[in-house]
């Protein structure tokens, strides 16, 4: 197992290579921004499949949706880039509210994040199937054990460490950029030369006439929500600004401008291209691949965007794997969730965080069967949430602060809280029926499950702590009686007897027998190697040895007033794990048990066999 954990994730590396594992800025952009840019291959399409409900005639205001999601952008941005340089610290809106805005707050913005981010990697993985087999349907009977099997690849290439993994991402993710953009730029050509031929606003779908329809302005609202889709992962840059070279907080902000701007410019182009070419979703072909076909034609070209399309949109489950163990590791050392999630592994990643993501996206990823437009409804909720409590605490921060009450700063923060709040509530009833109600019972029980975890670690701590006279009436405990559980005399027995010598002078041996005859035989070899030490048989009808060894401990715990009862466990080492098997395991079951007694010490000595 050691050299197949080797093989996969690499040699351990020492703590101090952790300076040398952060990013610059192409990386960063790589790693974090992913999942960001990535969702232009499927934001368009979740706008156009809800207009499809009021029929082709309306496709034409997904361009008018569109801009106003870019508006939106531009606002997160805005404020995101003030988070970013006033919490160096990562986190993003967690630390934000949990500075700012209370505990509480703060456990709903760590509960949005973390299904945000699980839900990313299942989305993102799902949507790159599908691209796949856009191109290659003979594969959609297999989408579901291509989807894990993708989310195991991106587990294991994240174990192997950042630096590691962000040059394996990087490549793929500045390819499909190019593509997209060269994308764009043609067939923004070929609408110039062939004229608009897709869709326009007609008559009967003027804007009066479809906001004097409540149903449908709900279904506009509705398809607004679904393209927010396209600003999932734009908060990941600041909950890992610590992963940047210095100045990380610059690093980060530069960033995350040059991610907004890619972003907000591909997903304006998309949308342009669908309405101009007259696209319309299909069950087997997402708009993205119809729009690249209709530019590149069916050739190589097109083939290799598809592959590009796919290669991203599963990098951009990586997003996830950078910003869920940062994320996870601040609240685990806030004592909100596992410790175990706050310690790096050998390649200096937070390890029990990337498995521990791997396997709840592969639940949601059998559970949905890998359908993409299943799992986005789920998506933007927590999104949204956490954005505007984001921003909600970085106001009362820049209220709290003299030097920060610049009124351009302000009024952007607030108007941007604001608006994602009103987002966040257009989404939840929006999408409420589809699965957002999920979602919205999920946080609730996360931030329960917080607080539990809390108090545990509270209690532990407070039952834990040793003050000096405790420590004083520790020193004056008396010396241990010592049980030791034998089935004969041998050399694992005797030298557990040695062992007992050395720490007490009140040793007994104890033997469980299941036939009477045995019990002389039993004691006449005892008598003969250890006169002075008291031997113990109990007859057991019913041949089980636990019932009556735990009466004989719990009598002797009684009768020992202060003094600490030790149990002395004998067991013998085979040098192959396949002799295991041979033995009754009798010392380990026990220990299992004993374990379990408040008073009780229980100690192990092993004897290795050569053989």
């Amino acid at each position: 197992m050691a050299s197949l954990k080797r093989l996969l994730i690499g040699k351990p590396m020492e703590t101090k290579r952790l300076k040398h594992e952060k990013l610059p800025k192409w990386k960063a952009l790589a790693v974090f921004s992913s999942d960001a840019l990535s969702s232009v291959a499927y934001a368009t399409e979740e706008i156009l499949l809800v207009l499809a409900l009021l029929g082709t005639s309306v496709f034409f205001y997904s361009l008018p949706i569109a801009v106003a999601i870019l508006v939106l952008l531009l606002l997160v941005t805005l404020s995101y880039r003030q988070i970013i340089y006033a919490f160096p610290s990562g986190g993003g809106a967690y630390v934000v509210a949990r500075d700012h805005l209370g505990t509480k707050i703060s456990l709903v913005a760590g509960a949005a994040l973390m299904i945000d981010y699980i839900l990313t990697v299942a989305v993102s993985i799902s949507s790159g199937v599908a691209a796949l087999t856009s191109a290659f349907p003979g594969l959609l009977p297999w989408k579901v054990e291509l989807a894990v099997a993708l989310v195991l690849l991106l587990m294991v290439l994240n174990l192997r460490g950042i630096t590691e993994s962000a040059t394996v991402f990087a490549y793929p993710t500045y390819v499909f950029i190019g593509f997209v953009l060269v994308m764009i730029a043609v067939g923004g050509w070929q609408l110039w030369q062939e004229g608009w031929h897709g869709f326009t606003m007609h008559e009967h779908a003027s804007t009066a006439h479809m906001f004097a329809s409540g149903y449908s302005l709900f279904i506009l609202l509705r398809a607004f929500s679904s393209g927010c889709s396209a600003m999932t992962g734009v908060e990941a840059i600041s909950n890992g600004v610590p992963a940047f070279r210095p100045d990380s907080s610059k690093n980060a902000a530069i960033t995350m401008g040059w991610m907004s701007t890619l972003l907000g410019v591909m997903f304006l182009g998309i949308t342009v291209l669908a309405a101009g070419f007259g696209v319309t979703p299909t069950e087997h072909q997402t708009v993205i691949s119809q729009i690249g076909r209709h530019v590149f034609g069916n050739g190589l070209l097109f083939y290799l965007f598809q592959l590009a399309t796919m290669v991203i949109l599963v990098l951009a489950a990586n997003t996830s794997f950078a910003g869920f163990p940062q994320l996870t590791s601040i609240m685990a050392k806030d004592g909100f969730l596992p410790r175990s999630l706050a310690a790096r592994g050998d390649r200096l990643v937070f390890s029990n965080s990337i498995i521990l993501l791997s396997v709840l996206a592969i639940a949601l990823i059998i559970a949905f069967h890998a359908k993409t437009h299943s799992l986005i409804p789920l998506y933007a909720v927590g999104v949204f949430l956490s954005f505007t409590i984001g921003q909600s605490g970085l106001i009362k921060k820049l209220w709290n602060r003299e030097e920060g009450r610049k009124f351009g700063v302000l009024l952007t923060v607030e108007t941007g809280a604001v608006v994602t709040g009103i987002v966040t509530l257009v989404t939840m009833i929006a999408k409420f029926t589809q699965g957002a109600w999920s979602v919205i019972v999920a946080i609730p029980l996360f931030v329960w499950m917080f607080i539990r975890i809390h108090e545990h670690y509270k209690k532990i701590g407070e039952q834990l702590r040793l003050d000096e006279r405790e420590w004083q009436q520790r020193e004056k405990l008396l010396k241990p009686k010592v049980i030791i559980p034998i089935s004969g005399v041998s050399k694992v027995v005797a030298q557990s007897v040695q062992y007992a010598r050395s720490i007490s002078d009140d040793i007994t041996a104890l033997s469980i027998i299941f036939d009477e005859k045995d019990e002389q035989k039993l004691r006449q070899k005892w008598e003969k190697f250890y006169p002075d030490i008291p031997l113990e048989v109990i007859y057991s009808p019913y041949r089980t040895i636990l019932s009556p060894l735990l009466e004989y401990i719990t009598k002797a715990e009684k009768e020992a007033d202060r003094a600490p009862v030790t149990v002395l466990l004998p067991q013998f080492i085979v040098k192959k794990w396949w002799h295991t098997f041979l033995h009754n395991q009798t010392a380990i079951i026990l220990r299992f048990f004993l374990i379990m007694k408040k008073d009780v010490v229980i100690a192990t000595l092993p004897y290795h066999l050569r053989e």
